[in-house]
């Protein structure tokens, strides 16, 4: 392999991440966006946009960039993107924002299964695999989609779910817990604190389409790390992918 080989692999992968962003994005997005979403220096970002615009993958409306015909033509219309394509540019962006493990889940019965996840590019960091099923009430995601269930719905869970105890900070009395869902139902925002795994934290905030849930963002950040600071800019990240993805399923008329 010669030298150029990794940043043609670096130049190719940021290619795929612009264009998967962009379509997104229906309404558009400005160069600075995509940059900060995707973490690419401007300099390289320019030369990518005009490459991308040129062979019609991306076409540009004043200051904002839309997906282009180009992109039309490799489509098939009988394959309808899935779920997990569709969360997947917005997960990568949270992960490229954070440096933190970025995930979407679904809820499968009372537990949540991982179909879309990017791991941290740090040593300290928390990692888990596409397909992995967890109990509700100790991940973020989970609290957070436990909030937007009904009463009875609610009701049912606890009386057929075990509130299983994985850390000393675990939460098994359904009191507590209650309590907690009904600080997520104000805020939006799913929390743990080393509930599930020592020594992470999680944020997790639930998709809508046609106000039912269909998931919930999630990221897990190590407790060394985990200051206010670092919070308060996870939760603006995961407000913004539940918007964009929430924008992304309005109906165009």
């Amino acid at each position: 392999m010669n030298g150029t080989t990794p940043s043609t692999v670096k130049s190719a992968m940021r290619t795929i991440d612009i264009i998967e962003y962009v379509v997104a994005r229906p309404a558009g997005v400005v160069a600075q966006e995509i940059a900060a979403g995707l973490a690419i220096p401007v300099s390289s970002l320019s030369y990518l946009l005009a490459t991308l615009t040129e062979r019609q993958y991306l076409t540009r409306e004043g200051r904002r960039y839309l997906p282009g015909p180009a992109l039309e033509r490799l489509a098939s219309p009988r394959i309808a993107m899935s779920l997990a394509d569709k969360v997947r540019p917005l997960v990568k962006s949270l992960r490229l924002q954070m440096n933190e493990t970025a995930s979407f889940f679904i809820r499968d019965g009372w537990h949540l299964e991982a179909i879309v996840t990017e791991t941290a590019e740090q040593s300290l960091r928390y990692s888990i695999s596409v397909g992995t099923r967890s109990p509700l009430h100790c991940l973020a995601a989970g609290k957070a989609l436990l909030a937007t269930m009904t009463d009875d719905e609610l009701n049912g869970y606890f009386a057929q779910a075990r509130l299983e105890s994985f850390t000393p900070s675990s939460i098994t009395d359904e009191a507590q817990l209650r309590a907690e869902l009904a600080q997520v139902r104000t805020t939006g925002i799913g929390r743990t604190r080393e509930e599930y795994t020592p020594g992470i934290c999680g944020l997790g905030m639930v998709a809508m389409v046609d106000d039912v849930a269909v998931g919930a963002f999630a990221l897990a950040i190590p407790v060394p790390r985990f200051t206010a600071e670092v919070e308060g800019r996870a939760i603006a990240r995961l407000e913004q992918a539940v918007s964009l993805f929430t924008a992304a399923e309005m109906p165009t008329v």
